[in-house]
């Protein structure tokens, strides 16, 4: 299927950026059941230790791109939840490392359910070939993102 050049990349981009912004609002939304007393940025993060296993706060920081102490700040929430375990880094006395406890994975696990239940039930009334349009924009911007990585 050839592109439509008629259409500047800048407007397609917008567009774009525009429905993904609008879905990841209404997924938030979706969970926030399960996202009481945390912030999109605490999610996050929560994700991402659970992705990455134990990590320092400094770690932590550079994949969410955030400076230290937005991190700081998130990770004493993440603890008041009782979502996070601390620990002494064994190849730096001074640091610590975080992980997911079994409350942290749980929350994870109950808030994904939520927001693939609501994408599901979205995608039900979709064609087979929207559907498949749909997984291949998916594989696209997750090639995207895995292209800016640190």
């Amino acid at each position: 299927m050839a592109m439509n050049t008629d259409i500047p990349l800048t407007e397609r981009a917008a567009h774009l950026r525009t429905a993904i912004v609008r879905t990841a609002r209404r997924l938030r939304q979706e969970a926030a059941a399960e996202t009481t007393g945390l912030t999109p940025t605490s999610v996050a993060a929560l994700a991402t230790i659970e992705r990455h296993g134990p990590m320092t706060p400094s770690e932590i920081a550079e994949i969410e791109r955030v400076k230290r102490p937005t991190i700081t700040r998130t990770l004493a929430c993440l603890e008041r939840e009782g979502l996070i375990d601390r620990s002494q880094d064994p190849s730096d006395k001074r640091s610590a490392l975080v992980a997911v406890n079994g409350a942290g994975r749980e929350r994870l696990r109950r808030l994904r359910k939520r927001k693939n239940a609501y994408l599901a039930r979205r995608m039900r009334d979709l064609s087979t070939d929207e559907v498949e349009t749909l997984e291949r924009a998916a594989e696209i911007l997750e090639r995207m993102r895995e292209g800016e990585q640190l």
